[in-house]
């Protein structure tokens, strides 16, 4: 009998809920998304909790079990009582997320109630790629996603490292020197602040892809904004490599994509900032769980389980 872990990902611009086996395979009919946003009310969260996974549940598979279900959430998350507190999605600080994947299961199903395990977005897929990823059989490994957000998770010996609330790894909200002041990794290296910083220097587009696009045609100021990005990034990881002692770095996220080279140039700036040769030997490399990252630490959640040391 196949089991399946339904996979909740909760994010800054939408929500998404699927099936996914014990080989990490997502099963594809049963992907939804919602939006959310940063306006989204606590009113609309449950709605489109309840649609996503309402959606996606109606996708098992006849004679297959439900293993049972995991939510990797924008953070910080309140583990004890499964409410999350997104940077990102102010109106909904305090929302009872894992109740209401709970209640959703029960609504669909009409009979059971299912184990929910929720973690913050890059601790669920931290321990995805040390399952399943790029740092599996590594013994100290950080995943970090470049998107809407900037996020990550650490895992040491094959557990998730949580550390006193459980929300270890919010690298997007390290401080960082840049232009000569003081911002967060996140405000200088997201997808959406290095758009903003591109039109500040005249730039005339509007998105990322647009970003991305410029700057394979030679546009100096969409270039000069990407490699700021993998700078910031890159030194945020030296610091943490130096602290950490870290094998691998598993980089995933929209905004990762932006160029050809943008991981080089993450790795090329970690070993130009860190000043210890252990932190400059950290392996920084491409997520090997691909676009389905998100819902795949989701599920290992359910399958693995969310423990924290």
């Amino acid at each position: 009998m196949t089991r399946y872990a339904l996979a909740v990902d909760l994010g800054g611009t939408k929500i998404e809920a699927g099936l996914v086996d014990e080989q990490g395979g997502v099963l594809a009919a049963s992907r939804h998304r919602a939006p959310t946003g940063r306006e989204i009310t606590p009113e609309g969260l449950r709605g489109a909790v309840s649609t996503v996974v309402s959606s996606a549940l109606e996708h098992l598979p006849q004679g297959s079990s439900l293993a049972g279900a995991g939510i990797g959430s924008a953070g910080p998350v309140d583990f004890g009582r499964g409410t999350i507190h997104p940077v990102n999605m102010p109106g909904v600080h305090g929302f009872e997320l894992v109740e209401a994947v709970r209640d959703a299961v029960i609504v669909d199903s009409g009979q059971f109630e299912v184990d929910v395990a929720i973690r913050h977005d890059g601790g669920a897929l931290a321990l995805a790629e040390s399952w399943l990823g790029a740092a599996t059989g590594t013994k100290a490994s950080l995943s970090i996603v470049v998107s809407t957000g900037v996020g990550g998770g650490i895992v040491v010996g094959g557990r998730p490292i949580g550390g006193a609330s459980g929300n270890a790894g919010h690298l997007g909200q390290m401080h960082v020197s840049t232009d000569g002041g003081e911002l967060t990794l996140e405000e200088v290296a997201s997808g959406p602040s290095s758009v903003r910083w591109a039109q500040l220097q005249g730039w005339q587009g509007t998105a990322g892809e647009q970003l991305s696009d410029d700057a394979r045609r030679g546009d100096r100021i969409a270039r000069a904004a990407i490699e700021r990005s993998a700078r910031a990034v890159g030194r945020a990881l030296a610091d943490a490599s130096t602290l950490l002692d870290l094998e691998v770095i598993a980089i995933s996220g929209g905004f990762s994509f932006v160029s050809d080279d943008y991981i080089d140039l993450v790795s090329a700036a970690l070993v130009d900032w860190a000043e210890l040769p252990y932190a400059r030997s950290t392996r920084v490399v491409r997520s090997g769980l691909g676009p389905d990252g998100p819902l795949v630490g989701a599920a290992a959640l359910a399958f693995v389980g969310p423990q924290a040391s």
